[in-house]
């Protein structure tokens, strides 16, 4: 390996690096500006996690990674899907009512559950699609606009048509043969991995070997650095908007899939908001990446579930971590493109250098 590679190398873990010190010296400035002690807040977030604390950690980066390739397959495309809330959210509630309803049975029933998210998902994203390709309405307000709208929409819908008990209102519970169970590592009591979570797995392969393996990522891609550029080599960027924009949204009606199905068995109090945009800040931390997101959503899901010890053992508010969360993507994102431009300059300097080397003189 040549000294240029190594250097390559050496830039590229300097960004991440760079983003991390960042977060520890911002987050320790803001406990200490609010009369907190950084020392407390420190020694409880890297305390080794309970059992119980392990389990849901590795749920909820499930849940967080497939929210961030959702996010990501517009990012690629060049779109800026903030509409993952509205489109999981309606599609778990769509999901949840089917699977309810019991008209399959069993592993059918779970099957056609899951079909019924993703094609709910992918037709409430495509709406924003058919909006930009048609109307030359921007992504970003129309995602935003179909958030409200999907959470109204499923507010009516529950709480006119729910189970409602008590002061909680729920969709049907789902029968005990439709739920897929998970497996614990350890005691009963600390609960089970769910089974589920294999989805992110097929998620975060599909997402590779679709942009990398095949002519339609080669083509997303392309179309995502320049649409002028894409349509002169014969690609249709209009149709790439579209089948973008859908993808992105039957993704992200897998979201809470595997907490359905393998431990909240109704739409209700159980549901968990805000993994949409949680799924958008970690394909930023990734550069929408799959190993990347990977580790983005372990490390937020982490940051999320030893938040809690806060309350208990320190005055630390909970609400810091969002703030080491939100610095450590605001952190990566500027570092990396300080870092890029830093690259880019090193390797200009290097061909020049090779340009002005000396030339053989032929007599």
């Amino acid at each position: 390996m040549n000294r240029f590679n190594l250097r390559a190398i050496g830039l590229s873990l300097l960004a991440p690096a760079i983003a991390i010190v960042l977060s520890i010296v911002v987050t320790t400035l803001v406990i200490a500006a609010v009369g907190s002690s950084p020392g407390e807040f420190w020694s409880t977030m890297f305390e080794m996690p309970k059992p119980r604390l392990r389990v849901d950690i590795l749920n909820q980066t499930v849940m967080i990674y497939i929210a961030a390739v959702a996010a990501a397959i517009g990012f690629r495309m060049g779109l800026f899907n903030i509409g993952l809330e509205g489109q999981y959210t309606l599609a778990s509630f769509a999901a949840a009512t089917f699977a309810g309803a019991a008209y399959l049975s069993g592993f059918a029933n779970v099957a056609a559950s899951v079909l019924v998210a993703l094609v709910v998902g992918g037709a409430w994203a495509g709406i924003a699609g058919i909006l930009r390709t048609t109307r030359g309405v921007s992504e970003v307000i129309a995602t935003i606009m179909l958030n409200s709208i999907a959470i109204t929409l499923v507010g009516y819908f529950l709480n006119n048509y729910g189970v409602k008990e008590g002061n909680s209102v729920h969709t049907k519970n789902l029968e005990p043969g439709s739920t897929v169970g998970g497996f614990s590592p350890f005691e009963d009591r600390d609960g089970e991995i769910w089974a589920l979570g294999l989805i992110a797995v097929l998620v975060g392969v599909g997402f590779w070997v679709l942009l990398n393996k095949t002519r339609f990522g080669f083509d997303l891609r392309a179309s995502g650095q320049s649409e002028s550029a894409a349509l002169a080599s014969g690609i249709n960027p209009k149709r790439m908007i579209l089948i973008s924009m859908v993808l992105s949204g039957a993704v992200a009606g897998l979201i809470w899939m595997p907490a359905l199905f393998g431990g909240a068995r109704n739409y209700g109090t159980s549901f968990q908001a805000g993994l949409g945009f949680l799924g958008i800040a970690v394909a930023l931390l990734g550069r929408n990446r799959p190993l990347g997101m990977l580790f983005g959503a372990l490390l937020f899901a982490f940051l999320s579930v030893k938040s809690n010890d806060l309350t208990f053992s320190t005055d630390v508010s909970p609400s810091i971590v969002q703030i080491t969360q939100g610095v450590a993507v605001l952190a990566v994102v500027v570092t990396y493109e300080v870092v890029r431009r830093w690259r880019t300059r090193l390797e200009q300097r290097a061909v020049s250098r090779e340009l002005a080397g000396p030339t053989e003189v032929t007599a």
